[in-house]
């Protein structure tokens, strides 16, 4: 699954204060390889109080009655589910009442006893009506206890392991919401989206979220990850709908009444919770990978983007079957896009789900890797997730840490080491922010709800350790291991003692010592280092302090890493350290004192560090080291100076070979920094740069020092570019220096939907006060939603101010229309509400300045319009959340 932290209102807000955040880069050093130190020299910090691990897993309650008793009570363990019943097979049969948001459903389940013997069975079934429960093939009704969520079942006589037995259930589930989570924020389980036709054109849809446990909410099943069955499922829907679930479509057949039910099968075992169906108006693009179904559902208007929406999958099926030396192992991979889906995707074997963030136009996702990276997030789980499964929530990670670092692997693979280094910089910077809300293992064994799992240690965590490991034992060995731990446990579930053993029967070294500290313990170690040169001893030193709070984590973490010793301007003589100490301190033989020293050169260990590098060195560095993490860094550091030394970094940066320091170089150019040379470079960079945010940048820079030659290269760009984002900065250059054309390639790009091209027809449509342009803004807010509302919504509202009465009685009775509109989103309805609360500012303005009484009365009969307006608004406002931003914006 790939989560989005990102909440809807917590979105509204941040767009109706208009507050930018910029995403801050700290930057850190990751990982290792080596061995051997060489000669140390150790010295101790303060002396440290660390408190026992096993007292620290006690709240406080329990540590007062330690002190007081003497009694110690066992931490929270959350066990993996006891297994009495194992599960083998399940035929479903499905049909949906759309009005009372229902599943009809019959159940045949097969299972037989794990070990012991047993004379019942106990089934997740969450509020469901039960109509009939029998023995399969029988008529003599089964006793059974129906409460919290489980059916217990009485079989009527003893089953060994040795025998089988059927249950046939015909049941009602009407699937309700207890509960969510930041990641996953409804366990509803299946969804009717637009059942009774109320929303307008948003299309009617059904489909499933069964992670954590919520497959049981519309069929009986046990729900629980160490848990796998094959299935069968026969869906029954109106003629006119797809239909989308695991395995392959094996039948479809056409009913009297109107509707079609299409038989699904799928013959290879997986957990319940990856069981999925969906059901809509979609268009399905086909393609094919060695000879299997390659499927893409999308809304049909996005048939034509099918492919970009989802870029690169038989590649990828390709790359991570080669690099796990396991075949993707399913009969088919298909991929749907879901209305208000409640996460970011889900892996449902062989089925995966997206949200409808990924259904963009080709044209919008140039550049873009978003999609690529959620792509190959969820193809990567059918390995890690689907065909080995985490035995339990607490072992999350094994499901998700591998997830997240599939999206370094095929970065690395397809843009580069620069591209996949950058993503895993995002990506511990993510866990380094979260952590510092608190911290727990990546085995949590100790959570208090399993939908806390899903966070930035489960994922962003776990792919950086993953990474540390593979740069630990090398290429070779990581997915040699990674290809046995797969067919040792392929159908089944796992623990990462399983994984360790893997690793360890590959390499032959005991590895207890990377899992205890980064799977089994909290934290990460933060590191203090500070470079010296002993010119009577001929040695550089390199002093490392582990200063994390020992109370919270580990006090000294065990480290293996190289160290760079750059002498002169050739190659760096590297040497291999070993940490065991809270500090340290390491010499190294050198011909004369260092021009620099990196420790970790590779970027690869997950710590937050500190050092004091001279402007001199940073200059150094960005010239010779060669990872994107040292020029990054380096571009940190020098961003405040204004030498020459440092301006030169920045303006050579402008011909780095990655992207995104060619971005910071553009971003922190001076203008005193731009002469005839570095012009020509920039109107180079607008028109031919490789990357559309390079373009796009390098066109707002030429605009700040208003270079009027481009006007030429902004037309010739609007006319060519396919990059929306580019022609948007184009555009806004030429609205700058030329207005006249602007106003005409404005007119010809009326026909875009995008926002960011919209956004500034809007600005230009404005600037002009010419209310003829009304139109347009009347035209587009019919469709405008998301972020892009607001700007054109408040970009109509300005505009009406320079028209006339009818002008503003007819914007009024749009905004208030769409306000007051329960099936349209909540972006729309507080953009156009906000859109009114901005007319109204406008007026008490003019009402403020009028002196001609008439005027003044005409003005006041208008505000009070608005006011009424606004009131009704709040009053029709059903959503609690929406209403307290009313509280706000209304006054």
């Amino acid at each position: 699954m790939k989560y989005s932290s990102v909440l809807l209102l917590a979105a509204v807000l941040v767009v109706m204060t208009s507050c930018n955040t910029a995403k801050t880069v700290t930057t850190q050093a990751p990982q290792p390889i080596m061995e051997a130190p060489v000669a140390v020299e150790e010295r101790q910090l303060d002396t440290l109080t660390v408190t026992p691990e096993d007292w620290s897993l006690m709240d406080t309650e329990a540590s007062d009655s330690v002190a007081e008793t003497g009694d110690f009570e066992l931490p929270l363990y959350n066990a993996s589910n006891r297994r009495e019943n194992d599960l083998i097979h399940t035929r479903l049969e499905v049909k949906f009442n759309w009005e009372k948001e229902q599943v009809m459903g019959k159940a045949t389940l097969r299972l037989k006893p794990y070990f012991y013997p047993v004379s019942s069975v106990t089934l997740d079934a969450k509020n469901f009506e039960f109509h009939k429960i029998t023995m399969a093939g029988q008529t003599q009704a089964l006793n059974y206890t129906a409460e919290n969520g489980q059916v217990i079942i009485q079989l009527g006589k003893t089953y060994t392991r040795y025998e089988e037995y059927s249950l046939y259930i015909e049941y009602t589930a009407t699937p309700a919401q207890s509960g969510g989570s930041e990641a996953i924020t409804s366990d509803k389980g299946l969804f009717f989206i637009n059942p009774r036709g109320e929303e307008g054109e948003k299309p009617r849809q059904i489909w499933t979220q069964g992670e954590t446990e919520n497959n049981s909410r519309w069929f009986p099943t046990i729900d629980k990850p160490n848990e796998r069955g094959t299935q069968e499922i026969y869906i029954t829907v109106e003629d006119k709908y797809k239909t989308l679930s695991n395995g392959l479509l094996i039948s479809s057949k056409k009913n009297a009444d109107g509707t079609r039910t299409d038989y699904w099968k799928m013959d290879q075992p997986h957990a319940p919770y990856l069981w999925m169906l969906a059901v809509g108006e979609y268009a399905v693009v086909k393609d094919k990978w060695e000879g299997l179904d390659v499927d893409y559902y999308v809304e049909p208007k996005f048939e034509k983007d099918a492919r970009a929406i989802f870029p690169y999958t038989p590649n990828m099926l390709s790359f991570f079957s080669k690099k796990l030396g396991v075949k993707y192992p399913w009969p088919k991979f298909a991929q749907v896009v879901v209305r208000d889906y409640v996460s970011g995707a889900m892996e449902n074997t062989t089925a995966v789900v997206f949200g409808e963030f990924m259904q963009r136009p080709a044209r919008e996702l140039i550049d873009e890797l978003t999609n690529e990276k959620i792509v190959a997030h969820e193809m990567f789980h059918q390995w890690f997730g689907d065909l080995v499964t985490c035995e339990s929530w607490a072992n999350l990670t094994l499901n998700e840490g591998f997830a997240n670092y599939s999206e370094y692997l095929w970065l690395e693979h397809k843009h580069g080491r620069d591209a996949a280094d950058y993503h895993l910089l995002e990506e511990s910077n993510g866990y380094f922010g979260a952590a510092q809300s608190g911290i727990h293992p990546l085995i949590h064994y100790g959570y208090e709800d399993k939908e806390a799992m899903f966070d930035a240690h489960s994922y962003n965590k776990g792919g950086s350790v993953l990474h540390m490991l593979r740069n630990y034992v090398g290429d070779e060995a990581f997915f040699l291991a990674l290809s046995n731990y797969l067919q040792a446990h392929k159908y089944n579930s796992a623990e990462v003692h399983d994984l360790r053993l893997a690793f360890e029967g590959i390499t032959g070294e005991d590895l207890n010592w990377f899992f205890n500290q980064w799977y089994l313990k909290e934290g990460h170690p933060q590191i203090s280092l500070s470079y010296g040169y002993d010119a009577e001893a001929g040695e550089a030193t390199l002093t490392l302090s582990q200063t994390q709070d020992p109370e919270m984590m580990p006090a000294v973490f065990e480290l293996k890493a190289p160290v760079d010793i750059y002498v002169g301007e050739g190659k760096p003589q590297r040497q291999q350290i070993h940490v065991t100490q809270r500090e340290q301190t390491f010499r190294f033989k050198v011909a004369e004192a260092p021009k620099l020293m990196v420790f970790d050169p590779e970027h690869m260990l997950l710590s937050e560090r500190s050092e004091a590098r001279s402007e001199e060195q940073s200059v150094f560095q960005f010239m010779h080291a060669p990872r994107f993490i040292d020029r990054f860094e380096a571009l940190q550091a020098l961003a405040e100076s204004d030498s020459e030394a440092a301006r030169s970094v920045f303006k050579a940066a402008l011909r780095d070979t990655f992207w995104v320091i060619r971005a910071i170089g553009l971003e922190n150019l001076a203008e005193s920094d731009i002469d005839a040379e570095m012009t020509s470079l920039l109107r180079q960079q607008a028109a031919k740069d490789p990357h559309s945010y390079v373009r796009a940048t390098a066109f707002s820079k030429l605009a700040e020092i208003a270079d009027t030659e481009s006007v030429a290269i902004a037309k010739t760009t609007i006319g060519k570019e396919q990059s929306f984002g580019v022609i948007a900065n184009a555009l806004r250059l030429l609205n700058q220096l030329d207005n006249e054309s602007a106003l005409v390639y404005a007119q010809q790009l009326e026909k875009e939907n995008n926002a960011d091209v919209l956004e500034v027809i809007g600005d230009i449509y404005i600037a002009s006060g010419d209310a003829k342009y009304l139109a347009f803004f009347e035209n587009k807010i019919k469709d405008a939603d998301g972020p892009a509302a607001f700007s054109l919504f408040s970009g109509y509202a300005s505009l009406v101010m320079n028209g006339d009465e009818a002008a503003l009685k007819n914007a009024t009775g749009k905004f208030q229309l769409i306000a007051t509109d329960m099936t349209t989103t909540p972006w729309r309805r507080v953009a156009a509400t906000r859109g009114l609360v901005e007319m109204r500012g406008a007026l008490l303005q003019k009402n403020n300045a009028e002196v001609d009484e008439t005027i003044k009365e005409l003005l006041t009969q208008q505000i009070d319009a608005l006011q009424r307006a606004l009131e009704s608004i709040k009053s029709a406002e059903t959503d609690p959340d929406i209403r307290s931003i009313y509280d706000q914006l209304i006054r």
